[in-house]
């Protein structure tokens, strides 16, 4: 395998617990970070490196129309590595102390991106067959992934609109495999280890107590549901959850990514239209790939509107303040007609 130079360190957060990247390879200068006056992303298509696809490095994978297909000559959803990668493929972890308090390692793992053809339209504005493309093929990198050395996590994330950190106005979605569990799944984890002691899976639970109550409930279909979760983060807050338990993503059927498709869709379809375009981020929590036992964990979908700036209370004291409740939300959300 070849060495490649390390673009990023991981360092840890001792006294959280939390391990942080320092990315070293998209180093910037202080002065780089004062915001420009226009700081508006990129929208114009002959710009696009997206656009220009051939410009990129060699594809990972390629699907046309639903089937995957070899080379770029057609496709409408494209794999290709990041350009500038946070993490990059290697046998060398190189795990170290500094100091007494201080732990380092390299940043080991993979880092991609998917791509989708339509510079302007944003998922949830595509066909229900060009969602399930995107979700195939998330699945399809998730299941290579998990199989290389030094990768215990995948995570998948989306990020759209400048505000939720786009630096791209093409839409894409971004891949990491890692060799680390992040502190937040580990917490979830570890609580819902201790809730199935007692014979239940916490997410079950509470998805059949949303069922019963009705009024969080965005919307459902056979395989999967999508709340504005009673304790929301943020306004707008969606999680999107199997209704069977489920552990890992990796797992997931045909029938079920077609339900996935469909229930992703229909909610970024209703946030386009009720908050008008909004910014949002959204993410995948999965039990992890590190051979461990984590059959008590449930996977799920968050997707995160940026209806607020978080401030001092929220970054001091961590706790989020949302400005509507999660019950109006739903009521808004399920209103909308797409």
């Amino acid at each position: 395998m070849k060495e490649d130079k390390f673009p990023s360190e991981l360092r840890l957060d001792k006294a959280s617990g939390n391990w942080v990247v320092i990315a070293t390879g998209r180093a910037k200068r202080p002065e780089s970070f004062k915001k420009p006056k226009d700081s508006k992303i990129k929208s114009l298509k002959k710009d696009c490196f997206f656009c220009n696809i051939e410009t990129q490095e060699k594809p990972l994978l390629v699907y046309y129309k639903g089937k995957e297909v070899e080379g770029i000559k057609k496709w409408t959803t494209v794999v290709i590595p990041n350009k500038f990668p946070a993490f990059v493929r290697s046998s060398k972890l190189n795990r170290k102390k500094k100091g007494e308090f201080f732990e380092t390692m390299n940043a080991v793992g993979a880092h991609e991106v998917v791509v989708t053809k339509n510079h302007n339209k944003s998922l949830g504005q595509l066909s229900l067959l060009e969602v399930k493309e995107v979700i195939d093929v998330y699945a399809d990198r998730y299941n290579a992934l998990i199989k290389e050395d030094n990768i215990n996590y995948v995570a998948i994330f989306h990020n759209h609109g400048p505000e939720a950190g786009a630096s791209m106005s093409h839409p894409h979605s971004q891949i990491a495999g890692i060799p680390l569990i992040d502190y937040d799944l580990k917490k979830a984890l570890a609580k819902s280890k201790k809730y199935k002691k007692d014979g239940d899976c916490i997410y079950c639970k509470m998805n059949d107590w949303e069922i019963k109550e009705k009024e969080r409930i965005v919307y459902q279909n056979k395989h999967f549901m999508a709340i504005c979760p009673f304790a929301s983060k943020v306004a707008f807050q969606v999680i999107i959850s199997p209704k069977k338990h489920l552990s890992h993503f990796e797992n997931i059927t045909e029938a079920e990514k077609e339900s996935l498709a469909d229930i992703f869709r229909v909610v970024l379809k209703k946030l386009y239209k009720a908050l008008g375009d909004p910014a949002y981020n959204f993410y995948l929590h999965s039990a992890p790939s590190d051979n461990a036992d984590h059959s008590y964990y449930h996977w799920h979908w968050t997707i995160l509107p940026k209806t607020s700036i978080w401030a001092g209370f929220e970054l001091g004291v961590g706790i989020e303040i949302s400005t509507i409740e999660p019950e109006e939300a739903a009521k808004y959300l399920r209103n909308q007609k797409v």
